[in-house]
């Protein structure tokens, strides 16, 4: 009886315990959802409003109509972009990944962990050069300078490297008796097993992209290569203390694309993220 009892409190601790970390990490949103449909005089208002005393959609009719909030265009920009970095990180980091994980070659090991190390360097020490690069190549103010510096992602090919060497080399031995050199083995045995790896590492890189700030703010200058991060800031410069409501709006309207990817989703990012922590190799 006492341990049942004990068990019974346990399992409500552990309900207990999430349910105030899901309120926690909710409140935010919650609190700028709620204030994105209040007027300017009700989101200033002391002590602060959680639930609007009349909800209005004035200010998401501001944001979606007013001629220098182009939101519309920085999230095609941003989605353009993401998409575009996503998909040249796994061109570039799948087969990376792959030799490092079942080729033999000297230094291997010795070129993997220098690669690691580079993980710690801070993306600010490589921030000048990139954009001297980026200028040298008149990629400055294009989607060239969106997406393809930093296409060679350390942490995708390590990523990939942790699951590829958890797939059984026998099925490769397989494909071998059948002719199959190392191009065949990757495209046909190694890639089909791979796509909830994949799929997390895109979603991963994607949203990581999409919510980038520091660099596109320093490599765009024009209104038609502004991504949503940027001109949301632009927003907050501009309106700081004018219209509130506005700026909450835009960032709801902005979060939403987020929210779809992640609930369509879902379940490969856990799946993926389950087995490429298994090996542990």
């Amino acid at each position: 009886m006492n341990f049942r009892n004990s068990s019974l409190y346990r399992y409500w601790g552990v309900y207990l315990l999430i349910a105030v970390l899901s309120a926690v990490v909710l409140f935010p949103l919650v609190i700028t959802v709620s204030q994105s449909f209040m007027t300017n005089q009700e989101v200033n208002r002391w002590p602060p409003q959680i639930i609007p005393t009349l909800p209005t959609i004035e200010s998401y009719n501001t944001v979606l109509t007013q001629q220098d909030i182009r939101l519309d265009m920085w999230l095609r920009n941003s989605l353009l972009a993401a998409t575009g970095y996503t998909l040249a990180v796994l061109v570039i980091c799948t087969p990376a990944a792959y030799a490092f994980a079942r080729l033999r070659f000297p230094g291997n090991k010795i070129l993997f962990a220098i690669l690691l190390v580079t993980i710690m360097i801070p993306g600010q020490v490589t921030l000048i050069p990139n954009y001297m690069l980026m200028r040298d190549l008149q990629w400055l103010d294009t989607f060239n300078a969106l997406i393809f510096p930093g296409a060679a992602n350390v942490f995708g090919v390590f990523l990939l490297r942790q699951f590829f060497m958890q797939i059984p080399q026998e099925l490769e031995e397989a494909a071998v008796l059948d002719g199959a050199g190392y191009f065949g083995r990757f495209w046909h045995v190694i890639l089909p097993l791979s796509t909830n790896a994949l799929a997390a590492l895109a979603i991963f890189v994607f949203l990581g992209h999409y919510n980038d700030l520091f660099w596109p703010i320093i490599v765009t200058s024009s209104l038609e290569t502004r991504t949503l991060p940027v001109g949301l800031s632009i927003i907050q410069s501009s309106y700081a203390g004018q219209y509130r409501p506005m700026i909450l709006a835009g960032v709801v309207l902005s979060t939403l694309p987020i929210l779809i990817v992640y609930s369509i989703f879902q379940r490969r990012i856990i799946q993926g993220v389950t087995l490429t922590g298994m090996g542990g190799r």
